[in-house]
């Protein structure tokens, strides 16, 4: 009987790390952090904005980027930004949260309403996204408290520090005092820019961001608010006919010469060769602004897309921030992944060349041309008179002509670059290197065409050909007792020909 007890406590504890920041603690308590004013900062830069605190607000939230973006409403009925703040941390992966557990922050379209506010939440304050909404649960996808949050820690949230929601709170509480019935939440994947769309246009989520990009066409073109409706399986966007269910929304002309715009600027980013990517991280991401900065790097770091020069922020203003405890840091270490892919979304394998990845593997012939060298220049300096005569090579010191053969000036000489315009010279080469008929002699013709290279000087031997030291018997007679040039083009080449074939690149 003592098992049951353990057991749910077991089970217990595996629910709320699975929930780690599904905070659905609503109601009670007797905190009283949601009530703190907007700071004074932000209020001022209301004014050179011409807003005020009870102007209706939007949020734009985006993952790649990390960053949240606070909108509002002027007077003229347009949006305008306020203030982009860094999210220190979400979880996942670039694409929608399907089911329970999967760690994935949501992408979409959300209301959140004054209920959705959770001023006793267990990290610091929060507010629930409204996940899942009638989107996603006409994808049959599951899951539920998907909050904003303070506290850099996410299991499928967007995690800010307490700072940063203390502050979005106050926004938001002062919007709804305004009479603000609700303000939408918009989730994206990245900023849907036509280099992005272009850049992951092969992502098996990339339907899905299509279809996100809509709502993010009309409210960029328009500044307005995007009515949000569901169409099967579909967002459809657009003004009163979309949220009254239209499947065919009238689309506004500056909507529509936008999607022109990028439609056309993607075809033309894929015709020159942009390559089709996919990103994977460890488990989700955090804005640079939270990581450890050199001093050289610790300038103003701006929103991205279509930054506000006005709205800087720097790892200065939120080094003193508290992150509380940030989860799996070793994954944030990590970083994302960047893998091009195919059509098909799967990962390109690009053809490269052996020689460029495993070292090359010398002959037999090769070898015994290199122990043969060793020998003749032992052999060369015990005969070799310290006079300025010319010494001739000893019978003995020559290489074998059949191991002379297997690494003819022509065999060793065939590079790369020989075989840039000449497939069969390329393949010939390929098979020279590795094992593949390394013996094989070429024709007295070609031999012919090919001139040995005359053996490089030793160390010494270039300090002695300077004219300075021309009266230098002793170097002198170094330089002519070296061995041979009939044995030197051999050896050399066949030392030399499988570096060149590694420098190569694709």
């Amino acid at each position: 009987m003592r098992v049951r007890p353990l057991a749910a406590a077991g089970l217990l504890a595996l629910s709320l790390a699975l929930a780690a920041c599904q905070d659905g603690t609503f109601g009670g308590g007797g905190s009283t952090r949601h009530l703190a004013p907007i700071p004074a900062k932000t209020l001022a830069l209301m004014q050179t904005k011409g807003m005020s605190p009870s102007d209706p607000i939007l949020i734009r939230a985006y993952k790649k980027e990390a960053e949240m973006e606070i909108w509002k409403r002027g007077s003229n009925g347009q949006y305008a930004l306020l203030k982009t703040f860094p999210i220190c941390r979400w979880s996942g992966q670039l694409g929608p949260k399907k089911k329970e557990g999967d760690r994935q922050a949501p992408e979409g379209f959300y209301t959140i309403t004054p209920g959705q506010m959770n001023p006793n939440s267990s990290y610091y304050l929060s507010f629930d996204t409204g996940y899942p909404n009638a989107y996603d649960r006409a994808n049959g996808r599951t899951g539920n408290y998907l909050m904003v949050h303070g506290t850099c820690s996410s299991a499928g949230c967007f995690a800010m520090t307490d700072e940063s929601i203390a502050e979005i709170y106050s926004i938001a509480r002062d919007s709804f005092s305004g009479g603000q019935r609700a303000f939408q939440f918009q989730s994206y994947p990245f900023r849907m820019t036509a280099q992005n769309m272009a850049r992951f246009r092969n992502d098996p989520n990339a339907p899905f961001w299509k279809n996100l990009k809509e709502g993010s066409d009309y409210f960029e073109a328009l500044r307005e608010e995007p009515r949000v409706g569901v169409c099967g399986t579909k967002y459809v966007f657009g003004g009163q006919d979309a949220a009254a269910g239209s499947c065919s929304p009238k689309v506004d002309t500056l909507v529509a010469e936008k999607r022109e715009r990028d439609n056309h600027e993607i075809a033309e980013l894929v015709a020159k060769g942009t390559p089709a990517m996919r990103v994977v991280y460890e488990d989700g991401g955090q804005n640079p602004v939270f990581r450890p900065q050199p001093p050289q790097n610790a300038t103003a770091f701006a929103s991205l897309g279509t930054p506000e020069p006005e709205q800087p922020y720097t790892p200065k203003d939120y080094a003193r921030h508290n992150l509380g405890d940030v989860s799996r840091p070793e994954s944030l270490a990590a970083g994302p992944n960047e893998i091009e892919v195919d059509a098909k979304g799967k990962p390109v394998v690009k053809p490269t060349l052996l020689a460029e990845t495993a070292p090359p593997i010398p002959t037999k012939a090769a070898a015994a041309a290199l122990a043969h060298k060793g020998k003749a220049k032992e052999d060369a300096k015990a005969a070799a008179p310290a006079t300025l005569m010319a010494a001739a090579p000893a019978k003995d010191a020559l290489p074998d002509p059949k191991e002379t053969a297997a690494v003819s000036p022509k065999s060793a000489r065939v590079t790369v670059a020989d075989a840039e315009g000449d497939p069969a010279a390329y393949k010939q080469l390929l098979g020279r290197l590795f094992g593949k008929d390394a013996s094989a002699s070429p024709t007295p013709a070609a031999d012919a065409a090919i001139v040995p290279v005359a053996a490089a000087p030793e160390p010494e031997a270039r300090a002695s050909a300077h004219p300075a030291h021309a009266a230098a018997p002793k170097k002198l007679a170094k330089v002519e007792a070296k061995p041979a040039a009939s044995e030197k083009p051999a050896a050399k080449a066949a030392e030399k020909t499988p570096e060149k074939a590694v420098s190569r690149k694709d």
